[in-house]
């Protein structure tokens, strides 16, 4: 199938989004679930701000030119895709651009992504989610609204069947559907929505470096014993030469958070010697993270929990 070309007035993207937590609407959700047809539920979005692309019926390839990038909001733009194409699937761009982050839960016949996301869910690191979607083979796509600051490319981890869905990055919404390899032909489902829906982005690269853990590496001979002050983990941290930056910083934290320090004081402490040493700042808060993932037992989240009611939606 040839891709349709992509149109000047799709380039026309506002630079200014608005407030995701108000795009997406529990109104809206209600909307698109309930719609008539695809077209319309691809209107309801471009009206709330939400910019759509047309994919392929019952499929997820994109119909432009240049895919999620002719994402667009024009009423024009949409009605022709949709007139053009009206059994066309609805892709959303995700990341800053359509104001969602998704965890995308695969379910093949090699392996289904659950157990990961379960074990994520465990510790603290899914919550937060503002409605959950049943995708046709089975697998959940747990949204989280997400506002501008940082970027959060997209990832995958075949190995675990969990993908990301962040900056650069596109997901397939209801009620689209897509014909799976059985010949047989399923809608993605709303399946359940947070009572408060909240801006809570989840944290992508801890997720992936919880799911995904580096090898283990040995501590450097030359780290300050177990009971060493927290200021002399911070020299030695400072001193670190390129090369061993990262991994000083990780076991420098593991060293204070097996000391009962707090991460907040760990990041401001250990966090200003690791940018003298010529570290990162996103890098050595990422590294912290990770360290006290490791080195602490996880605790009780802190993070927005679902209401009992969305709790007993089996996934």
């Amino acid at each position: 199938m040839v891709r349709w070309l992509r149109t000047v007035a799709c380039m026309n993207q506002v630079h200014q989004q608005p407030d995701p937590a108000l795009r997406w609407s529990p109104r809206l959700l209600s909307d698109i679930v309930n719609a008539p047809d695809l077209a319309t539920a691809a209107q309801h979005l471009g009206a709330s701000g939400v910019p759509v692309f047309p994919c392929v019926p019952a499929g997820k390839r994109p119909l432009t030119a240049h895919g999620f990038r002719d994402a667009s909001v024009a009423p024009d733009v949409i009605q022709g895709w949709w007139r053009r194409e009206p059994d066309a699937n609805i892709g959303v761009p995700t990341g800053t651009v359509g104001g969602v982050d998704v965890v995308d839960v695969d379910v093949h016949e090699t392996g289904s992504g659950y157990a990961a996301y379960n074990h994520a869910r465990r510790a603290g690191l899914v919550e937060g989610w503002a409605w959950l979607v049943r995708t046709p083979s089975g697998g959940l796509h747990a949204y989280f609204l997400r506002s501008g600051g940082r970027q959060q490319r997209s990832w995958q981890l075949p190995g675990r069947h969990v993908d990301f869905r962040g900056d650069g990055g596109y997901i397939i919404v209801p009620p689209s559907r897509v014909t799976s390899a059985d010949g047989v032909t399923r809608t993605y489902q709303l399946v359940a929505v947070a009572e408060r829906p909240q801006i809570w982005p989840v944290d992508a690269a801890g997720l992936r470096g919880f799911l995904d853990p580096p090898r283990p590496m040995r501590a450097p001979t030359d780290l300050p014993g177990v009971g060493a002050r927290p200021d002399r983990l911070a020299a030695w941290v400072a001193s670190r030469p390129e090369g061993g930056r990262n991994g000083g910083l990780f076991w420098a934290a593991c060293r204070m958070a097996e000391e009962g320090h707090d991460l907040s004081s760990t990041t401001s402490l250990l966090g200003a010697a690791a940018h003298a040493a010529g570290l990162p700042d996103q890098e050595s808060l990422a590294t912290i993270r990770s360290a006290y993932r490791i080195a602490t037992p996880p605790g009780p989240a802190t993070q927005p929990r679902p209401t009992t009611t969305v709790e007993a939606v089996r996934l």
